[in-house]
């Protein structure tokens, strides 16, 4: 069953890169009494990803802090070295959003946003989509129709959704 607006996110660890190396992240007990966005990503460096999807929360990120949203969080079923380095790369960590990775997909697959492309070498990978989840529950939920778009998932859309 796919997660719809009103649903309560399901428990997950996800992984983040610190300074020391991989840390466990308790999503529920991360995002507990806040308002955060959660946008997800097909892959790290993928084309759209990389030069759409990211900028785009990339450039709202200010604007979504401005309307209440305490942290803005891409995932993506990449392993935390990857996402560590994407996130450096792109400018997304300097801009302050929390890169996490979801290496075994169980919180893609818990959500019931995964889709699978063996020509293109995705496999258990996550549908592309944005979130607004207040204390736990989605408030608002864009999830694109296909991989190769970023339109209602895009930072600005879901600025504007708020």
């Amino acid at each position: 069953m796919t997660i719809s607006t009103g649903d309560t996110l399901p428990d997950a660890t996800l992984v983040h890169m610190g300074a020391e190396g991989p840390e466990q992240v308790n999503l529920c007990e991360r995002i507990k009494g806040r308002k955060v966005v959660i946008f997800a990503v097909p892959g790290a460096y993928t084309p759209t990803c990389h030069s759409a999807h990211v900028p785009s929360f990339i450039r709202a990120h200010d604007d979504l802090r401005a309307k209440g949203v305490d942290e803005v969080i891409c995932v993506s079923v990449n392993d935390p070295f990857v996402m560590g380095a994407w996130g450096e790369a792109t400018g997304a960590t300097t801009a302050g959003i929390t890169m996490l990775a979801d290496p075994e997909s169980t919180f893609t697959k818990a959500l019931g946003l995964d889709f699978t492309a063996p020509p293109v070498g995705l496999i258990d990978r996550s549908q592309r989509y944005a979130m607004l989840v207040d204390d736990g529950t989605v408030k608002v939920l864009n999830v694109e129709g296909s991989p190769g778009e970023c339109t209602i998932s895009a930072g600005e859309a879901l600025l504007d959704a708020l």
